[in-house]
């Protein structure tokens, strides 16, 4: 187990500490072992760089360390045997005026020194301050920063020469000590199960069909979807639907590449094409490639290529009726360029929307290449145990038995664990408008990246005027900070022991960013660090791929922790395993703002306060209800169309 070591030295006291008058104002003493503060009288002079002269101790001159002392003494009693010197009380007098004088001597300088030391870190802290134009982060994080030293992991990492600066060393102090002391504790019951037995009667039931196939008369739709898997996926169940709706012909979509994830990755790449083929075909007809006498036409000119643009977000049924089947009755043919979230949670048909359910629950499976790879991921969370988890079947398939094929001998049960998708990527952080502590060159770094990748909010940001990062903050609408999640972690009762899987792509700030994590944590791996490098390599230049693998151990995870509950990952995998997970499979949904409100009083609350309030934030989030009226059924299936309850029945 890692070693914490956590020093902990308040700006604010060190100002007040270094404003006396160099000589009687007290310094702190770290290297007691009391850890007493002692005035600068009490502390001894520095001999590094004083003369010999000044090393001498004037009441004990014989019995001084001091190589000069003997030498001095012995030349006095030289000079008193020889009648230069008038006796034993005028040498005392005589010693006593030069030490007095070095002495004040040696005072002055220490003084001098301690008042040019007090202003260069006097002009430190202002220099600190002005980095930053918002009164949020004058305020703030001036009464918080600290310096949090993780040092034995720091080392370990490699890449960090400087300790982390946060504004939370305060409670994250607190935390480690509280992990300390529970390191040996039960974690609580409530962490690992779905605490209303409400859940456990809402059962799967979108499989289940009430109508006639469609022969797809009206013409053929071609879909090319936009974003990474989750925001692909999505789109694939939306045009499903919509195929549905105007009697169509689905070919297999297209994923266009992505500036921002950089995967070349198709359909076929990541879902199995036949089985999902097959399994809708009672739904809709699918097709690999349009007919031959179709190929050639060119369908922009023709007016059939549709982006995203001319489709409003969360456009209802009728919209498609009155404006897309027209196109499809004149030239045979749809194209949507760019299709994500471009079809209404409500109002809309009860069988549509039971087969979007059927879509994304039954039709979409991974294939084999990956199924594989996530079967041995979740048995090695599982410290290579025996036994199979309620959602394996679904997520992995047939390695689900081959991965975990039971040898002679006793059965071991596989160990627990926390999945944990920490939404803090570059885009997620740039997109928020928010600070998280790195001053100018954060905000610089951002800015550029938001110039390149989201160029409409950068001239949003020059013409409107938008909320503060103060505001954002304290309204929860900025992405926890590794930090504020592992404060979240440790008040809910996981304990250093925990096994964690860390979901999601590259962290903003990289390992430095996440040594508060990893050192509280020692037990925390991603799917790079539990697969080998030839394991991992079919995947690597692939982030769809890898966030399949993610969304395989998150969603079979004993416990799933989400910090944005706005991300399409973490709203996948949450409503997956309500489907599937027959009240079985907790998932951590922190209220943002009610957070921001707790993290807010760093200073001055106490642990165990800060840990009723963070439970009764999470636990309100927990309640299980039926799916709000215009909500995702990809995030919220608990409803009539696509899983039914037993008190209904």
């Amino acid at each position: 187990m890692a070693s914490i070591g956590i020093s902990i030295e308040p700006t604010a006291r060190k100002k007040e500490e270094k404003q006396g008058d160099g000589v009687g104002a007290e310094a702190r003493a770290p290297d007691q072992p009391n850890g007493r503060a002692r005035s600068f009288h009490s502390r001894p002079l520095s001999t590094a760089n004083t003369p010999r002269s000044r090393q001498s101790s004037p009441r004990n001159p014989i019995g001084s360390s001091s190589s000069y002392a003997p030498s001095n003494s012995f030349r006095f009693g030289v000079m008193e045997r020889l009648g230069l010197v008038s006796g034993s009380k005028q040498r005392k007098r005589r010693l006593g005026k030069v030490w007095y004088r070095k002495r004040a001597k040696g005072v002055a300088v220490g003084a001098v020194g301690l008042l040019a030391c007090f202003l260069v870190v006097n002009w430190w802290m202002l220099s600190r301050i002005q980095d930053s134009n918002h009164g949020f982060r004058y305020g703030f994080l001036r009464a918080n920063s600290s310096t949090l030293s993780i040092r034995e992991e720091l080392i370990k990492l490699g890449k960090v020469k400087r300790p982390q600066k946060t504004i939370y060393a305060k409670l994250l102090a607190k935390a480690v000590h509280a992990l300390a002391e529970g390191q040996n504790k039960p974690e609580p019951r409530e962490l690992w199960v779905e605490p209303y037995l409400l859940a456990s009667t809402w059962r799967p039931c979108a499989d289940q069909r009430n109508w006639e196939p469609s022969g797809g008369d009206n013409g053929y739709i071609m879909v090319s979807a936009n974003g990474g898997i989750n925001q692909q996926r999505v789109a694939v169940c939306n045009a499903v639907a919509v195929t549905r709706l105007l009697n169509a012909t689905l070919v297999v979509p297209k994923f266009l590449y992505s500036s921002v994830w950089r995967d070349p990755s198709q359909f076929g790449d990541i879902y199995q094409e036949e089985h999902f083929s097959n399994y809708l075909k009672p739904d809709i007809r699918i097709v690999k490639e349009l007919p031959q006498e179709l190929q050639s036409l060119d369908l922009e000119a023709i007016g059939s290529v549709v982006t995203d643009a001319e489709i409003m977000k969360e456009a209802k049924p009728s919209f498609y009726l009155k404006h897309i089947l027209p196109i499809l009755h004149r030239n045979r043919v749809v194209h949507f360029v760019g299709y994500g979230n471009r079809l209404s949670s409500d109002p809309i048909p009860f069988q549509l929307q039971r087969l979007r359910c059927r879509c994304n629950f039954h039709a979409l499976k991974f294939v084999p290449k990956i199924q594989e790879a996530g079967a041995l991921l979740l048995k090695r969370m599982r410290q290579n145990g025996r036994n199979l988890g309620p959602l394996d079947h679904y997520l992995v398939g047939p390695f689900s038995e081959t991965k975990l094929k039971r040898k002679k001998g006793r059965s071991t049960k596989g160990s627990k664990f926390l999945a944990l998708h920490l939404r803090f990527e570059i885009d997620m952080v740039a997109h928020s408008l928010c600070e998280f502590g790195g001053g100018d060159d954060e905000r610089r770094e951002l800015e550029s990246y938001r110039e390149i990748h989201f160029p409409a909010l950068t001239q949003l940001k020059k013409t409107a005027k938008l909320q503060s990062p103060a505001t954002l903050r304290a309204e929860g609408l900025c992405p926890l900070m590794p930090e504020e999640t592992v404060l979240m972690l440790a008040a809910l009762g996981f304990n250093r022991k925990t096994h964690m899987f860390l979901a999601g792509a590259h962290i903003y700030g990289g390992k430095s960013r996440l040594a508060v994590l990893t050192s509280l944590y020692p037990n925390l791996v991603t799917k790079e660090s539990l697969l080998s490098s030839s394991e991992i390599q079919p995947f690597m230049n692939f982030s769809s791929q890898l966030a399949a693998l993610d969304f395989i151990v998150g969603t079979a995870a004993d416990a799933f922790a989400m910090t944005d509950s706005g991300s399409q990952l973490s709203s996948l995998v949450s409503g997956y395993r309500v489907y599937y997970g027959g009240g079985k499979m907790p998932t951590i949904r922190p209220n943002k703002r009610r957070l921001a409100d707790i993290f807010l009083k760093n200073n001055t609350i106490e642990w165990k306060i800060f840990e009723g309030r963070v439970q009764k934030a999470v636990r309100q989030t927990k309640r299980v209800r039926a799916r709000p009226v215009g909500r995702s059924v990809y995030r919220y299936p608990r409803c009539k169309e696509c899983m039914c309850s037993t008190e209904e029945e």
